[in-house]
């Protein structure tokens, strides 16, 4: 059984409790709540109960939670908090539990001193999942008491009852998610897990585990123990626990990476306004950044005044210290926020009583003093870091110190690139041929492998609104070059040229010259190679565009299958399998790697042919497979890949921000061991044309 834990004095109890309003409009909408009834928001009901406990244990009352996928598309989050109060509400006159369960706006988090801070989504988690599943039981430990209720679609379907004793404490929350609001009830393992680590490093001492038992149908016996880990299945499971917090967290982020100074910075303090101000940095041997932000231990993508702070205390404090250390003379330029922020890892969190975000979801912190605060507790720490560690400052220092002159030789590569690109239409790369259309809108641009695709390309396309680039073999590794060394490359100061956006500080997403940027490769290991490198330039360099929606990737047919006078273009080989499978009597000629050239077979001309009996018989079905673009004519490259009516083409997005920031820098960076161990790992689930 779980260890008991002892009970920490509280004013939490049934008056913590404030009523807002009620719980109709939930499913009505569910996306005002939760963003959206696909998998995000679906997964985004883990977090809201999670956030919960996890809340329990910023308050120093739990210190272990389970998260279980449970058979049957149902989630069980179990905490040894304090368990959720069970007496009757004095607004409500009814249980307390019921109360937070069903009523929108009901919770320990708004006034009273039920929580300090807290993540929650405004204190409705619990009855905004509750609204969307078709199945929810809350059982608490309390008091020496066991409680429980069940409900279906945010309705009760008795009221509490005590079911047994105990000499626990804490909440156990199990839901299923209700099919007539979501599109699709199917959890990704892949997804909880990564969340679940976050939070673990966030919390320092705090144990959570996950456990995935959906293939143990009739083996989960959960009422017989606490946390369902005691029940000693064989599945798979991953447990959290981080005495380091965010400097464990920082050495993860950098464990692929060669680190500058091995001494990691850290400060922890609150100041008035801010109950908790956390910044944990190391400086690596690469010319990207990675600051991660985080606001009542919700992630902060897109920064906010927290992150603003840091980096402006950053760049004082590094500038102070190289002046009156003698490294930065009086004619030298001060170091800008850029060059002090090359090869930097950082974490930012901060922890507010009464937290504002800009907009719903919650992705930019807007709370004005978390500004200041951090700025001061940051400055001030990392000021006598410096001091007291001259070897990590050399190492800071120096690497800010490259970062300058890098930044000056690349202002000079750039700025004539931005000349030549500086009358429109006038000084366009000589390989581009453009498309007719000004209109941004209405333009397309492919970027395909070779002058021997370009050619056809250019045959194929249609003038008024696509344009074509042929890029001449693979292009320079952008993931550790810098700007200068990259702009010197002719193919990636072509490609800069014709988007029109230009590059680095001076990059403007209006000018873009076209709404749609095509990848087209040939679907072989090198047109792989070719795609990737062209999307870690776009990554690093032009993300905008991804994150706008104009990247995309072209997806020429596999296979061109010829019956009678009739073609057929398939995808993939599944597609050209089940269209086989059908071709029942059909006369197949292929070569020994299972295609032949149609136009080598004229017999497969003829609807039917007769055979030495004079009886009628199925028509030949020939088979190409095609190897790259340049292998087709313009009129099928038109057809098949570039005509918006018929084409199939894959929109590039970012789903997780951090995830693919960490796999282009292993896939792309240069240390080998990651690389290999990355792809040792992935062997199996990969999809090799050979």
């Amino acid at each position: 059984m779980a260890k008991e834990k002892e009970e920490k004095k509280s004013s939490y109890g049934a008056d913590s409790i404030t009523v807002l309003e009620g719980l109709e409009p939930v499913r009505k909408r569910p996306g005002m709540y939760i963003g959206t009834t696909g998998p995000d928001g679906l997964h985004h009901l883990i977090t809201e109960i999670f956030d919960n406990s996890r809340d329990e244990a910023m308050g120093g009352h739990a210190d272990h939670i389970e998260v279980a996928l449970l058979p049957g598309n149902r989630i069980r989050v179990t905490d040894n908090g304090r368990g959720i109060p069970v007496g009757v509400h004095k607004v409500t006159k009814v249980s307390a539990l019921e109360t937070i369960m069903t009523t929108l706006h009901a919770g320990g988090k708004f006034g009273g001193e039920g929580y300090k801070v807290s993540g929650g989504l405004h204190g409705v988690g619990a009855s905004v999942v509750n609204a969307l599943s078709i199945y929810t039981k809350v059982v608490v430990h309390t008091d020496g008491g066991i409680h429980m209720q069940e409900y279906s679609q945010g309705k009760k379907k008795a009221n509490v009852k005590q079911i047994g004793k105990t000499k626990l404490h804490g909440t156990i929350v199990t839901f299923e998610p209700d099919i007539e609001i979501f599109k699709e009830v199917s959890f990704d393992w892949n997804r909880v897990v990564p969340h679940m680590r976050q939070q673990a490093y966030l919390v320092r001492g705090l144990k959570i585990h996950v456990l995935d038992l959906r293939k143990f149908e009739g083996k989960i016996r959960e009422d017989e123990v606490y946390y369902l880990s005691e029940l000693n299945i064989d599945a798979p499971s991953q447990t959290f626990y981080f005495e380091g917090g965010l400097v464990s967290l920082v050495k993860f982020y950098n464990q692929s990476e060669k680190v500058l100074h091995k001494n990691i910075f850290y400060v922890q303090k609150g100041v008035e306004g801010v109950e908790d101000i956390e910044v944990a940095l190391q400086y690596v041997d690469d010319i990207s950044s990675r600051i991660t932000g985080f606001a009542n231990n919700i992630s902060t993508p897109e920064g906010g005044t927290h992150v603003t702070g840091f980096r402006t205390a950053l760049t004082r404090t590094i500038n102070s210290y190289a002046r009156a250390n003698g490294m930065l003379k009086e004619k030298d330029d001060n170091f800008t926020g850029d060059d002090v922020l090359e090869g930097l890892t950082a974490v930012v969190s901060v922890k507010l009583r009464e937290i504002q975000f800009e907009g719903q979801t919650k992705a930019k912190l807007g709370s004005t003093e978390a500004q200041g605060a951090v700025a001061t507790v940051f400055g001030e720490a990392f000021a006598m870091f410096l001091e007291e560690n001259p070897d990590d400052a050399k190492m800071i220092i120096g690497k800010a110190e490259l970062a300058l002159r890098a930044r000056k030789a690349a202002k000079a590569a750039k700025d004539s690139v931005l000349r030549k690109g500086a009358l429109e239409g006038m000084t366009l790369p000589g390989k581009l041929s453009d498309c007719q259309s000004r209109d941004a809108s209405l333009s397309e641009l492919f970027i395909v492998e070779g002058d021997s695709a370009g050619g056809t390309a250019k045959m194929g396309r249609d003038r008024k609104t696509q344009a074509v680039l042929p890029l001449r073999g693979k292009i320079l590794n952008i993931e550790r070059a810098r700007l200068d060394k990259m702009l010197a490359s002719e193919q990636i100061r072509n490609l800069v040229v014709a988007l029109g956006t230009a590059i680095g500080d001076t990059f403007d997403i209006s000018k873009l010259r076209y709404h749609k940027i095509i990848i087209a490769t040939d679907a072989d290991v090198d047109g792989a190679h070719i795609r990737t490198l062209i999307l870690t330039l776009f990554y690093r360099y032009f993300r905008p565009l991804i994150e706008g929606g104009f990247i995309y990737i072209a997806q020429p047919p596999l296979y061109k299958v010829k019956k009678g006078k009739e073609f057929f273009y398939f995808y993939s080989d599944d597609e050209k399998n089940k269209f086989m499978a059908q071709q029942e009597g059909a006369d197949i000629e292929s070569t020994e790697d299972g295609t032949l050239d149609v136009e080598n077979n004229e017999e497969a001309e003829e609807e039917e042919v007769t055979d030495t009996k004079g009886k009628k018989r199925a028509s030949k079905i020939s088979i190409q497979r095609y190897k790259g673009l340049g292998e087709m004519n313009a009129e099928e490259l038109g057809e098949t890949t570039m005509d918006a009516t018929k084409r199939v083409l894959k929109q590039v997005t970012i789903e997780d921000a951090e995830e693919a920031d960490k796999v282009i820098d292993i896939l792309m960076g240069s240390e080998v061991a990651p690389r290999k161990s990355f792809i040792q790992s992935n062997a199996k689930t990969a999809n090799i044309d050979i």
